[in-house]
């Protein structure tokens, strides 16, 4: 058995080979698969009806059988034998709850690392197993009930199905986190997150537990394990992350709140993406026991739903009542900060609130430029670091596990220093000071909770860079205030919504919500 360096960069490309042959296997690409298998008379491939030997036979026997069933791998186990010969060993898990294994072995060749030998052995799926919505909808659940958690009592919440993020914790259930060995090496949680215990006292049910960006360290809502979920706006449109799952389920009707995080717009993107309500709490007006850190300082829990008459309901049941809001401030500096179009239709969207409420509307710049980027900077130094933390024991234990976007972001933070982190706390804790100096008694900041309409999935990486940097200056600034903000789905930019977000000094959650729901706004999806 081959160990050192040597073993350690080997195992990191098998790993990275078995990645691409799940995507293609998913995706039923067939060339791709023909490349993955070794050429030639010896390679084999055999499951329980039978064994098939050769490349071409393997092939033939591919293209006949109308691709192969979804699924996701829960643990992989890589032993490297000798420089250019591995063997993989995948545990799967099909939405039925059917479990299998995958043993492959790998050569490196001319071609790169291909397919020697392969087996496929499975289990019957589980009694009682839930053929739900995850069956077809893999990408947005990772495992659902009917309901799966009951609720424990009844009150203002009676009847909402909730779509709970891989994040938090649900008593018997593991936390997978988007990624397949955080899950496959989770326990079961023993207990229900205190946030969870007390909606689910307030009548609710879980209906799943739906999916997330890998350690919920991204905006995208895409996922290289999973995919994304579909957005009914639109097909290949992303949903926003990484509070993706819950948001697609809220957004199609097959739930009615999902419960998520947001460190750094997890629950406003995903919100104005898809023409929901949200709210990001006051930082630590909500409880985070039971729910997978990312940066602490930062990290709140919060929820969406498609009404703001429901939002408030669930803000009423885990925050404490707050004075209404009485004036209207429109950031005219942020407002520019988005597409020119966001920037037309949510001027109006200010206004038609103003008039809807009846409180007076007023625009003004509420920060500077240098401002923003001295904020910027210092907001993710401090969430970097604070994600390595974390997770980067975790992470150096396990390399060639995440998707690229994600793992570069923690190496960066990886690489903050000592005297970097405590100047950006400094310059953090500076911005909560002037933030919360420039909110007015009783008022609440309008500016955009995305600085776009959702982008195509397969966006240019260039331009998706561009709504990410512009998105994140606006989303960041609640972070280092520390303030809560809800959002409303405002209006249609060329037929796709976009959010108005409302930012109260700290406290004034319901408040938020409270406006919220006397505008009422609803956009509905193309059917």
């Amino acid at each position: 058995m081959l160990e050192g360096p040597q073993a350690a960069e080997v195992e990191r490309e098998v790993r990275a080979a078995v990645a691409r042959y799940e995507a293609a296997l998913a995706a039923d690409d067939l060339a791709e698969l023909d490349a993955l298998f070794a050429p030639g008379e010896s390679t084999v491939r055999a499951d329980p009806a039978g064994v098939v030997v050769s490349h071409a036979a393997i092939s033939d026997y591919r293209r006949g059988r109308g691709g192969a069933p979804a699924r996701e791998i829960t643990a992989l186990h890589v032993r490297v034998h000798a420089p250019g010969v591995a063997t993989a060993l995948a545990e799967t898990l099909r939405p039925d709850g059917t479990r299998g294994l995958q043993t492959q072995v790998w050569e490196r060749g001319a071609a790169g690392w291909q397919v020697r030998v392969a087996h496929v052995s499975s289990t019957p799926p589980p009694d009682g197993a839930d053929p739900g919505l995850s069956r077809s909808d893999p990408a947005t659940w990772r495992v659902t009930g009917s309901p799966l958690v009951a609720p424990t009592g009844t009150g203002p919440l009676d009847g909402v199905r909730l779509a709970v993020k891989d994040l938090v914790s649900v008593a018997g259930q593991q936390v997978g986190a988007g990624n397949p060995v955080v899950l496959a090496e989770s326990l079961p949680a023993a207990a229900h997150a205190p946030v969870l215990a007390r909606l689910l006292a307030a009548g609710a049910q879980v209906r799943g537990i739906a999916r997330t960006d890998e350690l919920a360290y991204s905006l995208s809502g895409t996922n290289v394990h999973h995919g994304s979920p579909a957005n009914p706006w639109g097909a290949g449109l992303v949903v926003g992350g990484s509070t993706n799952g819950p948001a697609s389920a809220v957004a199609r009707s097959s739930a009615d709140v999902g419960l998520g995080t947001d460190t750094a717009g997890s629950i406003r993107v995903p919100a104005s993406y898809c023409g929901l309500h949200g709210l990001r709490p006051t930082h630590g007006a909500v409880p985070l026991t039971g729910v997978l850190p990312l940066a602490a300082s930062f990290d709140t829990l919060g929820w969406l739903t498609r009404d703001a008459g429901l939002l408030h309901r669930v803000a009423g049941v885990l925050l404490p009542d707050a004075a209404p809001v009485t004036s209207l401030l429109l950031a005219e500096d942020l407002l520019a900060l988005a597409d020119p179009p966001v920037v037309a239709a949510l001027a109006r969207a200010a206004a038609e609130l103003s008039a809807a409420t009846g409180l007076p509307l007023s625009t003004q710049e509420w920060t500077t430029p240098e401002e923003r980027e001295r904020w910027f900077t210092a907001f993710r130094t401090v969430q970097g670091a604070e994600a390595w933390a974390a997770h980067g024991a975790w992470i150096t234990a396990h390399p060639g596990v995440l998707g690229p976007g994600v793992a570069q972001r923690f190496a960066d933070g990886a690489a903050v220093t000592a005297d970097a982190l405590a100047a950006a706390r400094e310059v953090v804790a500076g911005g909560r000071a002037a933030l919360a100096g420039r909110l007015p008694a009783g008022g609440a900041v309008l500016m955009p909770a995305a600085s776009s309409t959702a982008p195509p999935i397969a966006a240019d990486p260039a331009r998706k860079a561009e709504y990410r940097a512009a998105t994140l200056r606006l989303t960041c600034l609640a972070g280092v205030g520390g303030l809560p903000v809800a959002v409303a789905p405002a209006a249609l930019v060329d037929g796709l919504p976009v959010g108005l977000a409302a930012v109260g000094a700290a406290g004034s959650d319901t408040a938020l919500t409270a406006l919220l729901a006397g505008w009422d706004r609803r956009l509905t999806p193309p059917a």
